[in-house]
């Protein structure tokens, strides 16, 4: 039997992770100063439109064909049978959406150009089959083909994006390079399949449970697309969604750092371990996994609390300023993501309660709709940043409340308390070396990240936490072999 390694999965997917962290900030500056916040704005609105068409051409087919395939890794036949199952219904709903996104740009007029520009992204979604490798654990293909992508798109980004008028095929080059990577995963299809008799086919009986994966899928989605439609729609002010789609790529890098790698391989070893009904392990992972998670997440939203407002003007340029703002109010989206995010990779998709947790996923979504309503129409962007950081939260309370056991209030304070103080104790000391000190702001950016990450690591360490005594041990094992072969 096949047994995926974690650890090689987990590097393969923090790598991925590196280089999704290190392209915005490199493309992020460059691209500011060339489209504008009100380019940015524009590129942000219309994105959040596509992406509707997206998640229901999609379905629920991520989050689901990766359950039922890790379920079934061990019979080809039906890995076989069931990817071109999934396939052929992701054909049909992606078809029909394409089709009405082709009416709608028929029928715009002011951003009909940049909806074009934004269609292979539906395609895109087309020949997404990630959920196989990830189903099959084989995250080192996934991971090695959007590595060259995203350096694909990078390049072409510095050679043909140059003023305010390249807007377009800024929006044509992001889409385009979705495509060209979902594309390049086909190469690998006659390695993993055998060949089936499509007679045997069966897509309906995909079509309940896919509905149940697709429910959080939309209301997910409310919190990542919906305050960005309806900051453009109240405000009509591009330069909002501006300010707010960068501070929004901020916290995503942080979320990308905290908890993307390891809550997205996380999934089918859950599901796998489920399976197998070993309880023991699962709670083994579950405690390794939030003691990580927060070990990372309060490092990064309590470092973005002390840099901000040095790091904005230095990093996006001059007429950023707003985003220092929005990133206070949406700091801590990284430890409730983190958590919730956790609760679901973990639990509740593996264990099949996707019913439960859509449920609570649409109170959620309903909140946040009602309250971005209300509170953008006063308060603009920072209206829309404090309407999800509600909504996420009490979603994340109704996740943690029927979790049965699994994941308890008390396990998850005695997990963070010490990361929180050593957090606050880091915040104070990185603001009193930024009043003390006079250099440039570039320099000062990097000395405030050192500073902050050794107040924080040796604070933790005093404090005898232990997830960062459990993370010196592992480095110190690593040593001692490492000097172990040397000798021999």
């Amino acid at each position: 039997m096949y047994q995926p390694s974690l650890k090689m999965n987990y590097i393969y997917r923090i790598l991925y992770e590196v280089v999704t962290i290190i392209t915005p900030l490199i493309t992020m500056p460059y691209v500011s100063r060339i489209l504008g916040s009100d380019g940015i704005g524009v590129y942000s609105y219309t994105n959040s439109i596509i992406s509707y068409f997206i998640i229901f051409s999609a379905l629920g087919t991520v989050s689901y064909g990766t359950r039922e395939i890790a379920r079934n890794r061990d019979d080809k036949n039906k890995v076989s049978l069931l990817f071109w199952e999934i396939e052929i219904l992701t054909v049909f709903t992606t078809s029909v959406c394409i089709l009405l996104w082709c009416i709608l740009i028929v029928l715009s007029n002011d951003n009909r150009l940049y909806y074009l520009a934004l269609t292979p992204l539906l395609l895109a979604t087309l020949f997404d089959i990630s959920w196989l490798f990830m189903g099959l654990e084989d995250i080192k293909k996934i991971t090695f083909r959007n590595i060259i992508c995203k350096i694909i798109g990078v390049v072409l980004l510095f050679i043909f994006i140059n003023d305010k008028q390249d807007l377009v095929l800024y929006i044509v080059i992001n889409s385009s390079i979705q495509l060209l990577g979902n594309l390049s995963m086909w190469v690998y299809l006659p390695g993993i399949l055998k060949k089936i008799d499509f007679r045997n086919i069966n897509v309906i009986r995909h079509l309940r449970p896919i509905i149940v994966y697709f429910i959080p899928t939309i209301a997910t989605s409310v919190y990542q697309i919906l305050d960005k439609t309806l900051i453009g729609l109240i405000t009509t002010d591009y330069n909002q969604n501006g300010y707010y789609e960068q501070a929004e790529k901020i916290i995503s890098v942080c979320k990308i750092i905290s908890f993307s790698a390891l809550n997205s391989i996380m999934t089918a070893r859950m599901s796998y371990l489920f399976q197998k009904e070993l309880y023991g392990e699962i709670k083994r992972r579950i405690e390794l996994s939030l003691n990580c998670i927060l070990l990372l997440g309060c490092g990064c939203m309590f470092g973005l609390f002390a840099v901000a407002g040095d790091f904005v003007p230095m990093f996006f340029g001059d007429g950023f300023e707003p985003v220092v703002g929005v990133l206070y109010i949406m700091s801590p989206l990284i430890i409730i993501i983190g958590i919730s995010n956790c609760v679901g990779t973990h639990y509740h998709g593996p264990i099949g309660k996707m019913k439960q947790a859509s449920c609570y996923l649409v109170i959620g979504a309903v909140v946040n709709l009602i309250l971005n309503s209300v509170l953008i129409k006063a308060y603009g962007m920072f209206g829309a940043a404090a309407a999800s950081v509600a909504a996420e939260f009490i979603v994340l309370v109704l996740f943690i409340n029927s979790s049965d056991g699994y994941f308890t209030w008390r396990s998850i304070f005695l997990i963070i308390w010490k990361k929180c103080i050593a957090g606050v104790i880091m915040l104070a000391a990185v603001r009193l070396l930024a009043a003390s000190v006079e250099i440039s702001a570039a320099l000062l950016i990097v000395l405030e990240v050192v500073v902050g990450c050794c107040v924080y690591g040796i604070t933790l360490i005093l404090l005898k936490d232990k997830s960062i005594n459990g993370l010196l041990k592992i480095i110190a094992k690593y040593i001692g072999h490492k000097k172990k072969r040397d000798v021999e």
